[in-house]
């Protein structure tokens, strides 16, 4: 494992972080999770990433990770960076969403309880709120980190625009905003125009979630049919469905090409596209078994891929 800086600040992130986002939920069977937070440590993914109403349910995350934190790995406290973050919808009621200084810090004292923690090492707020001003919501975060519940604030899917005005407010109250979290893949490449020159010219770390496009970039879909067992055939599933799937596909065909004549997997080509742009501190990837976990984590410590690459993986220019 390779580690990088996060901007101006003196923490080093792994190049690939465990996001327990939808795989750490009441349904999964407690013997995966502490396989695959055992074997993260082991390959030197020392950052986990959550948020108060990750699950299913909402909250299920925190309390799976906590449980097997203080019963097998509590004295590894001091190797793990942990997140967690507040803004999306957790509990019924006027409080139970959004950016409001309520939510945000009973939020986190929530967190805490749940992940059995006396501290986190960053405290995100999770999205903007168009009703909150800013100021409530970035002050929430000073006083989680003033008051020692947190080490760090960060930022998730800020808009350049707020992103820069809440950089400057932490800035001022003497917390840097460590790391801004957004989504970055071959198939979704709308933060290059706005998002990724913001993270670089305010110093931030940067981390991107979502870099197989919910599986469309792991190979299972480059032939068209959709498997049985996959994300895209459940009906129920809210993130992934046979449409997207459809509308990608002739891009993701031309992707698998290239990931074959490079002589390497589809999930490989993806992540080390990403890791090969040295504005991203890290990349986030939710696996549900140890081996997609081993596989993904074989991306880091790798040479950049060459720029012909880089180049071929652009998207074809219209005629």
């Amino acid at each position: 494992m390779k580690y990088r800086r996060c901007g101006r600040s003196g923490i080093l992130l792994p190049e690939i972080s465990l996001g327990l986002w939808h795989n750490f939920g009441q349904q999964a069977r407690r013997e995966e999770c502490r396989a695959m937070i055992g074997r993260a440590l082991e390959l030197g993914i020392c950052h986990f990433d959550l948020a108060n109403n990750y699950g299913p349910p909402p909250g299920a995350a925190e309390s799976c990770f906590g449980e097997l934190l203080q019963q097998d790995f509590a004295t590894h406290r001091d190797e793990m960076f942990i997140s967690t973050k507040a803004g999306h919808l957790m509990w019924e009621g006027p409080y139970g969403d959004w950016g409001s200084r309520k939510h945000m810090l009973a939020s986190l004292d929530q967190s805490l309880r749940r992940m059995k923690l006396d501290y986190v090492d960053v405290f995100y707020s999770h999205r903007p709120d168009p009703d909150t001003p800013l100021e409530e919501t970035i002050g929430a975060l000073i006083t989680a980190v003033q008051s020692g519940r947190a080490l760090y604030a960060g930022l998730s899917k800020y808009p350049p625009h707020l992103f820069t005005r809440a950089c400057t407010m932490l800035r001022e109250a003497g917390i840097p905003c460590l790391l801004h979290q957004f989504r970055y893949n071959l198939l979704d490449r709308s933060c290059e125009s706005g998002q990724l020159p913001a993270v670089k010219e305010q110093h931030s770390g940067c981390i991107v979630f979502s870099p197989l496009a919910q599986g469309m970039l792991t190979g299972k879909y480059s032939h068209g049919a959709i498997p049985a067992d996959s994300r895209a055939a459940d009906a129920t599933s809210p993130f992934l469905h046979a449409e997207q799937v459809a509308s990608h596909a002739a891009e993701i065909a031309r992707l698998q090409t290239i990931a074959d004549e490079a002589g390497m997997s589809l999930t490989q080509l993806a992540l080390r596209w990403l890791l090969s742009r040295q504005e991203i501190t890290s990349v986030l990837i939710g696996a549900r078994t140890v081996q997609q976990l081993e596989q993904c984590a074989a991306a880091a410590g790798q040479e950049p891929l060459p720029q012909e690459l880089m180049e071929l993986c652009n998207p074809p220019k219209e005629q």
